[in-house]
């Protein structure tokens, strides 16, 4: 499995010519609806939501699923976990194995709970995928005024994702060189693993450091204002994907208010 490795999509799609910013708009927008619902409706329909609108974003279904994989996984078991150990709120009995039972009330919760999970990194995914990251170190400084320091170490972030890619595969043909193979072992498997992820954080943070060092030296951030070379605008094609997210959001929490099971996250 390649970690890190960015997602191309068709350059002349839809979302992937619409300003960052609203792009990073739009995802939050979602995000906030689902954040404060913990129901299983909200979540289902911006997922439908969000598969519906995969045509305009220029990712292949295939190709998303198969780098995205493990968000799918990770959001799944947070869903099961949840519904299997969570407190029974009551209910009939929906799941019997054994002396384990699972009421229908805690399968619904743990379904709402990987449901929602999935669909803020759905969210997130597709706006970051369909990104360039020099267009969004420029639309950070010129639409949200941030600092440059900021926008650009975004940038710096973003380019060496591919870099970790490839010493992650490094990392793996030297272990498998050494001897250090997990076989069969799920223990020995997890060990290797964050054993690895550990190598590559340290990798992470020195080059990191050696990046930072080499723009100070280069008289980064030394001058208050900087200039663009890219001039990026808001267009009426990224309000209205803001005006879709928002609908999208509204819409969703409309309809699990409508058939009685919205459930807001502090109530």
């Amino acid at each position: 499995m390649r970690l890190f490795t960015p997602l191309r999509p068709d350059p002349r799609a839809a979302l992937t010519r619409a300003n960052p910013v609203s792009k990073l708009g739009a995802a939050a927008l979602l995000m906030a609806a689902l954040f404060v619902s913990i129901d299983a409706v909200t979540p289902g329909v911006i997922l439908v939501g969000l598969i519906a609108a995969l045509p305009i974003t220029g990712l292949g279904p295939a190709d998303l699923v198969r780098r995205t994989w493990p968000i799918l996984l990770g959001a799944l078991l947070v869903g099961l976990l949840n519904a299997v150990f969570a407190a029974r709120t009551g209910g009939q009995v929906a799941v019997a194995i054994g002396p384990l039972a699972i009421s229908s009330q805690n399968l619904v919760a743990g379904l709402g709970l990987g449901m929602r999970l999935l669909a803020i990194a759905l969210s997130g995914v597709l706006a970051l995928a369909t990104t360039d990251p020099t267009d969004l170190a420029d639309a950070l400084m010129q639409q949200l005024r941030l600092s440059p320091r900021f926008a650009v170490g975004s940038l710096a972030a973003a380019r060496l994702l591919p870099i970790f890619a490839s010493e992650w595969q490094t990392l793996a043909l030297a272990r498998r060189a050494r001897g250090l193979a997990a076989e069969r072992s799920p223990v020995a498997a997890v060990r290797i693993f964050f054993g690895q992820l550990l190598t590559l954080l340290v990798s992470a943070v020195r080059r990191g450091t050696r990046l930072a060092t080499a723009m100070e030296a280069r008289g980064f951030g030394s001058r208050p204002c900087r200039t663009v070379a890219r001039p990026l605008r808001m267009h009426g094609r990224d309000w209205i994907l803001l005006g879709l997210a928002a609908g999208l959001a509204a819409v969703a929490v409309g309809i699990s208010v409508a058939v009685g099971s919205w459930r807001f996250l502090l109530g």
